[in-house]
């Protein structure tokens, strides 16, 4: 059966084509769009009309390529900027009569079982783990190990919310960082608790800003990895803290020069590194991975294994 996965991100829209034979897949076709739907007032919840119009001209284009690949079952989720959004549920509607396509909210709480089931088809996770999906509505933590999820969590404190209430310098100023930092403390205090007993050791983090990481430790090593045949990435420690360092202190333009950044995360790297960094530091984690499966994986996982 071939199946269409669409994930309809906040930054990114990305769809995935796959031929499914009992629990095997292949993947067919894969891309993704930076449709940017939280662009402007995402922390006013709303999708401004050109972003909303950004957003059905994408899915139409993903419509006919999935009727070109003959695919007999589409699934399509939408996460943060489409459920926090006052007019996510017109998007919905519309999309559904202009493309046919239907599009299910998902929860936070959904959103961060997929990512789970995603990560977990990997093979990224060996141990007692905690995932980081850093979104630009939204950020998950799902805390687990090989056997099941033991927590999770959905927190709106995306990249892109961050970015448009916080980043106002080049580079950015100790205020803003201070202010970032301040205000992820304050939101993250329960993830804090839950993992004070169990210690994990190993940070996940799922494919966006982790695959940029990886490809900028890389090409500092001039080695080349190539993501879409990977499916985990084990990063060298002292590198990514070397690299993360570097984003932060950086200027928009040396970023954008830098290869392996693509246009629509020069500025949201800076974010993504200063989550991380923070949640490493306070849970004194000092192993860092990649899975490159992710919330698109998870949905596929579940037609792989609903039978």
């Amino acid at each position: 059966m071939r199946i269409a996965v669409i994930d309809l991100g906040t930054n990114t829209f990305h769809l995935l084509i796959a031929e499914v034979s009992g629990q095997n897949f292949e993947v067919l076709y894969k891309t993704n769009v930076p449709v940017k739907l939280g662009e402007g007032r995402i922390n006013d919840n709303i999708i401004i009309p050109e972003a909303f119009e950004r957003g059905i001209n994408c899915l139409k284009n993903f419509k006919e390529t999935i009727l070109k690949f003959r695919v007999e079952k589409i699934r399509a989720t939408a996460t943060s900027a489409v459920r926090s959004a006052g007019n996510g549920k017109d998007f919905v509607h519309i999309v559904k009569e202009q493309t046919g396509i239907e599009i299910e909210i998902l929860s936070g709480d959904e959103e961060a079982a997929l990512i789970y089931e995603g990560v977990k088809l990997s093979g990224a996770v060996e141990d007692l783990a905690l995932i980081m999906d850093i979104g630009g509505g939204s950020v998950e933590f799902i805390l687990c190990n090989t056997e099941k999820l033991i927590w999770k969590k959905s927190y709106n404190i995306g990249a892109a919310r961050l970015m448009q209430r916080f980043f106002k310098s080049d580079p950015i100023s100790d205020g803003d960082k201070n202010n970032i930092l301040a205000h992820i403390q304050e939101e993250l205090t329960d993830l804090f608790s839950v993992c004070a007993p169990y210690q994990p050791k190993t940070l996940i983090g799922s494919a966006g800003a982790f695959e940029t990481f990886a490809e900028l430790v890389s090409s500092a090593k001039k080695s080349v990895i190539n993501l879409d045949t990977l499916q985990s990435y084990h990063f060298d420690f002292d590198e990514y803290i070397t690299l993360s360092v570097k984003l932060i202190n950086s200027t928009h333009q040396q970023r954008s020069e830098m290869p392996g950044i693509i246009p629509l995360r020069v500025d949201l790297i800076v974010i993504a590194a200063l989550i991380t960094n923070y949640v490493l530091g306070r849970l004194q984690i000092n192993q860092l991975k990649l899975s490159t499966y992710d919330l698109k994986m998870g949905m596929l996982s579940q037609n792989l294994f609903e039978g």
